[in-house]
């Protein structure tokens, strides 16, 4: 079986799309109908989508060290997490439509980690929960060259209160096998720096 779809842009039909809600984020609900993989269109059918904009994170990456740059803040959306609201991650930041995802990554880094980022590498951009959003993410490794970006940055008005600290990539990709990091962004980007910092440390030392 062809494992791509053969379906596109033209398979599918919006019968109607009602805003439900409009704050920081929409709460839109659409009316489908979509081609059928056995022939034929569905019936039309609703779901609710949290409409969002996308946006762009990194793992800030020293090759001299093998240090990684994380960060931890209160995530109103784990409270139901046993453990801590207080989550693991790596920096991101949603952009305009007319903003480059690579500018966002590295104003991000200096905002919430205080870090300067020399070098990117893209890794993936990938649907965060398409079954219930549109969130688009971005996701970048970028080149530090200095581990002292420990600290507590944020923007105040926007309630950001946001600690940024160091750790061996050893160390980072234990607390992965230990279940102590919960965010996506983090896990993929962490298991792909774990397969490919060898060669990504070659290239950016020789340069």
């Amino acid at each position: 079986m062809n494992p791509l779809s053969p379906f596109s842009q033209n398979d599918y039909e919006v019968i109607n799309r009602e805003l439900l809600y409009e704050g920081v984020f929409r709460l839109v609900r659409y009316h489908i109908k979509q081609r059928l993989f056995h022939g034929g269109f569905s019936d039309v059918y609703s779901r609710e989508i949290l409409e969002r904009k996308s946006a762009a994170a990194v793992l800030p990456y020293n090759p001299h060290t093998d240090h990684v740059i994380l960060i931890e803040q209160f995530r109103a959306g784990a409270i139901a997490n046993p453990q801590s609201p207080w989550l693991v991650e790596i920096v991101a930041g949603i952009y305009d439509i007319n903003e480059d995802p690579a500018r966002v990554a590295i104003r991000e880094a200096k905002e919430e980690a205080g870090c300067v980022i020399s070098d990117l590498h893209p890794i993936y951009d990938f649907f965060v929960s398409p079954g219930g959003s549109n969130e688009h993410l971005h996701l970048f490794v970028g080149r530090i060259d200095v581990d002292s970006s420990e600290g507590i940055h944020g923007l105040s008005d926007e309630h950001e209160d946001i600690r940024a600290f160091n750790v061996p990539l050893k160390d980072a990709c234990q607390y992965l096998q230990e279940g102590k990091i919960k965010t996506s962004p983090a896990i993929i980007a962490l298991q792909w720096l774990q397969l490919n910092h060898e060669w990504l440390k070659q290239l950016w030392l020789t340069k």
